[in-house]
């Protein structure tokens, strides 16, 4: 029997961009930047040598129930509110509880509430340490707060692959729906670490932009001079469907989900493996083999360019070994230009952002580029670019510490 085709009919997201995916979109196409100062006091007081980020605009304590937000850590406050508005948007559909799913990610967890819960210890003692505060820091707190928000009773299963994470979790929702594990299922992933420590340890392994300066201007991927990348929060969510059951059901759709892929580099705990034929590329290969597609259907891809020196570079060798001259045809964006980069987050908002190019046939642009290094010969759309018309075929890939690569090909409906 063959597998059912898989359909996006809902998408949400929180972001340093905007409190929804419209807002989000519109500030992406404009080109603005959600990078900006800490209103943070530590950020001063301990001397921090980043003190910028990309903060999503609006606190989510300011959207959610107080109560409600109480008993969830950042990153899962911002998780249930990209995923209420993916449903929203979906129709709210009727699912039988024992078929619907989760498959939810995150790169670290509740740092926040571990932090907090350690300085309480610390200063007032075990007593005072918060009943709710294992369940609030697990990585699994997202995914879990969805699942009971929905009554999914399908598996609510969470990733943690570092900056991979929610495009694998977005890969393993459409595997368990070609397996009849569900019809629907709500695929995603978030982050909220712009904490102290975080800030600190990245800024100590030379991964981050130290443009205090001007935050704005400091992601630039493929740029002659990028120099790190800047660390975001944010969340976005993805109703995933058997095309069956939303066009049973009447449901709008966004965009087809065609295949996705992941591998491991075995190489280096943080380090992008440097050769161009090893597992990154087999990664893109993998996934467009699962999807049914050449690498001349693809006319856009979202590339990870998290705008590090030797990052971008070893993507851009990748994506050319497998593409070849027809890269030159692809019209690339680099969207964490934009957003920061969201870590456990980052895939599942630009699985959103190449999900809404397909649909209004237009690539975003990556902000901040203004000369491109040499050694990536790419196509990079620095103001929103008109894709063809007819069918059209995406790429999004996302590759994280620990060698982890997961790509996921998108098509328009």
């Amino acid at each position: 029997m063959a597998a059912p085709d898989i359909v996006v009919t809902g998408i949400g997201t929180f972001s340093p961009l905007g409190v929804n995916v419209q807002d989000t979109w519109t500030a992406l196409l404009a080109g603005e930047s959600g990078a900006r100062t800490l209103p943070y006091p530590w950020a001063e007081e301990l001397e921090l040598p980043v003190r910028f980020a990309g903060i999503t605009k609006v606190d989510p304590t300011e959207v959610l129930d107080r109560i409600e937000a109480k008993r969830l850590d950042r990153g899962a406050q911002l998780a249930l509110i990209a995923a209420r508005e993916a449903w929203a948007d979906a129709g709210s559909p009727e699912v039988e509880p024992t078929r619907l799913g989760v498959d939810w990610a995150t790169g670290i967890g509740g740092v926040w509430t571990l932090l907090s819960a350690w300085d309480t210890l610390k200063e007032k003692g075990p007593r005072r340490v918060p009943p709710m505060t294992v369940p609030m820091l697990m990585p699994n707190a997202a995914a879990a707060a969805i699942e009971m928000e929905f009554t999914a009773r399908a598996g609510a299963r969470t990733v943690v692959s570092a900056c991979a994470s929610s495009n694998e979790s977005i890969g393993n929702a459409i595997e368990h729906l070609r397996r009849g594990y569900a019809d629907v299922i709500i695929a995603g992933g978030t982050e909220a670490c712009v904490h102290a420590l975080p800030l600190a340890a990245f800024a100590q392994m030379q991964a981050l932009s130290k443009r205090n300066d001007a935050p704005e201007l400091a992601s630039r991927p493929y740029d002659s001079g990028r120099d790190g990348f800047v660390l975001g929060e944010g969340a976005a969510a993805l109703v995933l469907e058997r095309e069956d059951h939303a066009k049973a059901r009447g449901a709008r759709i966004y965009a087809r989900v065609l295949g996705g892929a992941v591998t491991s580099d075995a190489f280096h705990i943080s380090a992008p493996d440097p050769d161009p034929n090893g597992s990154v590329p087999r990664a893109m290969r993998l996934a467009l083999e699962d999807a049914s597609v050449t690498t001349t259907d693809v006319a856009h891809i979202n590339a990870h360019a998290t705008s590090t020196p030797v990052g971008d570079i070893a993507e851009y060798k990748s994506i050319r070994n497998v593409f070849g001259d027809h890269l030159d045809e692809v019209v690339v964006s680099a969207t964490k230009a934009a957003t920061g980069h969201l870590l456990g987050g980052a895939g599942a908002i630009e699985a959103v952002f190449t999900v809404k190019a397909l649909q209004e046939r237009t690539a975003p642009p990556t902000i901040n580029l203004t000369a491109q290094d040499p050694e990536i010969v790419l196509d990079v759309a620095t103001s929103p670019r008109k894709l063809p018309d007819g069918d059209l075929v995406a790429v999004s890939n996302s590759f994280g510490f620990g060698g982890h690569n997961a790509v996921t090909v998108f098509a328009t409906a």
